[in-house]
């Protein structure tokens, strides 16, 4: 059996609280031991899922010149395309191993009042920067809108999960959630022509930096795997039709660290590894409102207890997190 357990969340969308509570405890429990769980009845259809790989695959087919023309202009905006070796994940923790082998495409909230004040730049910085949408790829920006506007109606509904299991209000966090700052993007790992450098990832070992990240993986060599508490790194199996969900630095610290921020890693694939080793991932990242104080939640901290970490925003948290991850060229 996997040490990630399943859980079927469709309780949560109906209105009987015996069987939200049911679902709310599997969450706390899997959030306590591990940080990583599957979930079904999520609701998401597989025509939504179909249309983002499909789009997402013609995007990445195209040239390196096509592709650059939606080029992240900085690493500080996170919007558009990310070729192989810019970024590298083991680096937010500090350790620097040779540059992850993927690519990938990145775009932001997509419903955003341009003529309220709290979406601008000069309050909001680079968390409502404009999307950038290729050229060639009919249907991307609309199967994409699509899905990350599902992605956040199923983060919003965890959060209810999450505030369930952690023993508060069931609408604890909509104040926190209602104008997140969160990501959609689409990971590509190529299929590899050469051996990897020692040491060199798909996805290099860290922990996510937001509330929750819900992942759509698939089938192929060199997958997902968690550090579990033991010390083995462990495949998460692809299950049909079920969602990766697992919380980040941003939860764990909001909890403080009664629920775990689990290091993972996408693996490059076995050297026997035969055929197209290529694979895509859907990532979704929850982030709080930018100016969302995260600091001890009041059912975390036992009498005489103190809070571990200093309160920070959820926008400062995630630049601060999310600037150690760029592999700058030596």
């Amino acid at each position: 059996m996997s040490v990630v357990p399943t859980i079927d969340i469709s309780a949560l969308r109906r209105d009987d609280d015996h069987a939200k509570a049911v679902v709310a405890s599997a969450l706390d429990h899997a959030c306590r031991e591990i940080g990583f769980f599957q979930i079904t009845g999520h609701g998401i259809g597989e025509e939504v899922i179909d249309a983002m790989y499909r789009t997402s695959d013609r995007f990445f087919s195209q040239s390196d010149d096509e592709k650059q023309r939606v080029a992240q202009p900085n690493p500080d905006t996170v919007r558009g395309y990310s070729s192989i070796g810019q970024q590298s994940f083991s680096y937010s923790e500090d350790v620097h191993q040779p540059r992850d082998l993927h690519e990938k495409f990145d775009v932001g909230p997509v419903d955003v009042d341009r003529d309220d004040p709290y979406y601008s730049a000069e309050n909001a910085g680079h968390h409502f920067l404009p999307n950038q949408w290729p050229g060639g790829v009919d249907g991307m920006e609309e199967a994409w809108t699509r899905y990350y506007r599902l992605m956040n109606e199923l983060s919003r509904l965890l959060m209810e999960g999450f505030a369930r299991g952690l023993g508060l209000a069931p609408d604890y966090f909509v104040d926190s959630i209602d104008k997140d700052i969160s990501m959609l993007r689409a990971i590509n790992y190529p299929h590899l022509t050469t051996p990897p450098q020692p040491g060199q990832m798909r996805a290099g070992a860290h922990t996510d930096y937001g509330s929750l990240t819900i992942v759509r993986q698939e089938v192929a060599p060199g997958g997902l795997e968690v550090f579990t508490v033991d010390g083995d790194w462990v495949p998460v199996p692809v299950i049909p039709g079920a969602l990766v969900v697992n919380i980040g630095d941003l939860m764990a610290q909001w909890t403080n660290d009664r629920w775990i921020s689990t290091r993972h890693r996408v693996r490059t694939p076995a050297p026997d590894a035969a055929g197209n080793t290529r694979r895509m991932s859907l990532v979704f990242f929850h982030q709080p409102n930018y100016d969302a104080m995260i600091e001890c939640l009041p059912t975390c901290m036992d009498s005489g207890e103190q809070p571990r970490y200093r309160p920070i925003s959820s926008g400062d948290h995630l630049t601060e997190k999310f600037s150690k991850t760029i592999a700058l060229a030596p």
